[in-house]
């Protein structure tokens, strides 16, 4: 499967949003095929190198490599308040691993890439069930654009730690690693433990 990719210095995370502001053409043309025909991005966090900005000489670029595991991504919503400024809302699906990249002429990346099967759903084991109201008690502060997707799957041990990682505030290179483990129950128990340090879950 080949797919723009957008490297960011944010983690996208499956059920998760992620409000953008495109003012790049490379991007700009990415979104405007994307709505027309329902298509889909991938977000990875910039491993190394940096965005280029239009305008930049080539032989100063320095294009950014992306990580090898990032999040496939749709346009929930958009708006252009400003000329030559584009707002989107995106939403994260599926995890992918980058087999492989390049750049086109215009700057975009694209990539190969495989989908992770998403984990099954598991149920929210005795000791974590602390952290179910708190993350309740978060989103109801979200706003609108930055709270994750419907439904909320607060049973779900999987979408519960994912909803964590995205709101924790840590590192982003930490957020990338949350976003890379494989097992839902190991994702709970380091966000657990990190929470129980810092003196923030709720009486059990």
């Amino acid at each position: 499967m080949i797919i723009p990719l957008f490297p960011l210095q944010s983690v996208l995370f499956p059920g998760g949003r992620l409000p953008l502001r495109i003012f790049e053409q490379r991007y700009m043309d990415m979104a405007k095929v994307c709505l027309k025909e329902s298509g889909s991005f991938g977000v990875c966090l910039i491993a190394s190198g940096e965005e280029v900005l239009e305008g930049t000489p080539r032989a100063a670029r320095k294009p950014a490599e992306p990580n090898a595991v990032g999040t496939l991504a749709h346009i929930a919503d958009w708006d252009m308040q400003q000329l030559g400024v584009l707002e989107i809302v995106a939403q994260g699906g599926e995890r992918f691993r980058l087999l492989r990249h390049w750049s086109e002429e215009s700057g975009l990346l694209r990539g190969e890439i495989e989908l992770i099967a998403a984990p099954a759903a598991l149920p929210v084991p005795g000791p974590y069930v602390r952290l179910v109201p708190l993350l309740r008690a978060i989103i109801d502060e979200m706003g609108a654009a930055r709270a994750p997707a419907t439904p909320h799957r607060f049973f779900d041990a999987g979408w519960v730690g994912m909803r964590y990682a995205e709101v924790l505030p840590i590192p982003v290179v930490a957020r990338q690693k949350l976003l890379e483990i494989e097992d839902s129950i190991d994702r709970l128990e380091i966000i657990y433990r990190f929470l129980e340090s810092k003196g923030l879950l709720p009486d059990a």
